[in-house]
């Protein structure tokens, strides 16, 4: 499951909270609304259990971006808002 980030909007750094049932190979990344992926926050196999990982947006823009979580089969996505 991949939880909304806190705080939202924010600046310059958010924290994304997700949470495994089951031990999976976990990606998350984020991408700007033209589609580009601007960071790759997490790429590794993780144990079942909850975590949370911070993006830093310093050098990007304000604007939205989309957070996009694959672990194993399941994907997801949440909606971020940066404002400088």
């Amino acid at each position: 499951r991949l939880s909304p980030n806190y705080p939202n909007p924010f600046n310059p750094v958010t924290h994304i909270p997700f949470s495994l049932p089951r031990a999976s190979q976990v990606k998350i990344e984020i991408y700007n609304l033209l589609g580009e992926r601007v960071a790759v926050l997490l790429n590794e196999r993780k144990p079942a259990g909850s975590y949370t990982v911070e993006f830093d947006s310093r050098g990007l823009p304000s604007g939205v971006y989309v957070g996009r979580m694959q672990a194993g089969d399941f994907q997801s996505y949440i909606k971020m808002l940066l404002l400088k």
